[in-house]
Order: C-alpha cells, then structure tokens, then sequence
C-alpha cells in the first residue's frame, strides 16, 4: 500500500516535470541558450558557511529549532533533484546565500529518505518551496520560481 507522501511524490513528480519541460523547450532552446549546469549547487557552496544541506532528520530537526527560537534568521529551500524548476532557481539561491552571510540557507531534498517523515513539520506540499524565518517566526513562503520575488523578500527581511 502506498504512503500518502509516496502519492504526493508522484503527483509533484508528473506535474513538475511537463511543467519544467515546457519551460526548457521554449526558454532554453528557442534562444539557443545552453542548458544550466546538471551538477547540485550545493557543492559549489560548500566553502560558505551560510548555506547547508540538510541530509538526516536530526539535523533537520535542529535548524528549525534554530529558526523557530530566533537565534538564527533562516531561509527553508525545499526542493528535488528531479524538479526542473529547482535547478534553475538553484543559482539564484546561491548568490542571495552569498549576498546575505548573515542568513543561514538550508537546502532539503524532499527525497531524502531521511527527511520525508520530516517535512511535513512546515507544510510543503510542492517544490520549489523557500520559506524565510525571522525572529523566530515564519515571515515568508514562496511557492514556484517567482525569481523576483525572491529577491524582494530577501531584500524586506534581511537586509
């Protein structure tokens, strides 16, 4: 029998992938752009101390004790290496994560199997979802790649 996670999962699965598809095919290929770097993003940030991927629950579950106590302002990227939308944000992340040394960046892959009893705790129920914490308390969520968006919340909240 199926876990509702595992029916979640594919729906997420199928709709983001003609999602992303699409968006490759008029985006990418129509102005004959190369396509983005298939390596995670977060290797490349591994020497910035703002930016950490969370891999068990433990360290999951710490971070957000960390955000939810206000003595870390914090940033949830809840994404999978299958969303086609997540890799392109996946830059944009990473330079914002630069641009603000001060707010810690938590990548969760929503596949972990680690992590998928997890997630829940905050309600993600697509990818990419950010959520933004500030003192304590959730401030932000954005859904999708709204790129702008991002930057203006990150501008409000943290600058």
């Amino acid at each position: 029998m199926k876990s509702q996670w595992s029916n979640f999962h594919q729906i997420g699965r199928n709709s983001f992938l003609a999602a992303s598809t699409i968006y490759f095919s008029t985006e990418f290929n129509f102005l004959n752009t190369p396509l983005p770097d298939r390596r995670s993003f977060c290797f490349a940030g591994r020497d910035q101390s703002s930016f950490v991927v969370l891999k068990s629950e433990a360290e999951f579950n710490s971070a957000l004790s960390k955000a939810r106590d206000g003595s870390l302002p914090s940033v949830f990227y809840f994404t999978a290496a299958w969303c086609g939308p997540c890799k392109l944000l996946s830059p944009v992340i990473l330079e914002l994560s630069k641009k603000y040394p001060d707010v810690t960046t938590y990548k969760v892959d929503i596949d972990e199997g680690a992590l998928t009893s997890t997630i829940g705790k905050l309600n993600v129920s697509a990818v990419p979802t950010l959520q933004f914490f500030k003192g304590g308390v959730k401030k932000a969520e954005i859904v999708g790649v709204d790129v702008m968006k991002l930057r203006n919340v990150m501008e409000k909240l943290y600058k």
